[in-house]
């Protein structure tokens, strides 16, 4: 995943699309930002850890289109259409980067296999579920969506 923002970041230098470039930086100096952080532990010991691997990759990439949603519905109501087109920007080319993304449907098939996996039988086990769901399709899914999906699930069982 590195070695391919890397090309994506010299693709665009080479052909000067600013806007892509600056994305790119974006997600380079988080994931730089997410790899500093992994060097050490909360006591400020060191982990031995280098680089985060791809998994947390993705729930970075994941969570920097989840802000800039949110982003999006606060340019909307403040009328700004030109932040918002430059937000909508960056979500589609920070999306080339993660896998596709399950349909509701795929979604809500997952959430029932994994509850039917580990047993869950209340919503004292969506923590559980969500957990695994997260550890299996990180990138994927909406979890915000499948929260939703596993409550009703837990609630009617």
């Amino acid at each position: 995943m590195r070695d391919q923002l890397l090309a994506s970041t010299k693709d665009a230098m080479k052909s000067g699309d600013k806007a892509r470039l600056g994305t790119l930086r974006l997600i380079n100096a988080a994931i730089k930002d997410r790899d500093i952080a992994a060097r050490v532990d909360g006591k400020g010991k060191a982990t031995g850890v280098e680089k985060v691997d791809d998994q947390e990759v993705l729930a970075l990439l994941q969570k920097m289109v989840k802000q800039r949603r949110e982003s999006i519905a606060t340019y909307k109501d403040a009328s700004r259409t030109d932040l918002v087109e430059k937000e909508e920007a960056e979500i589609a080319i920070i999306e080339e980067f993660l896998p596709k993304q399950m349909s509701p449907e795929d979604s809500e098939a997952a959430v029932k296999q994994v509850i039917a996996e580990i047993d869950a039988s209340g919503l004292k086990d969506m923590g559980r579920v969500m957990a695994a769901l997260k550890e299996r399709y990180v990138g994927q899914m909406d979890f915000g969506r499948a929260s939703g999906t596993v409550k009703a699930e837990l609630s009617e069982g």
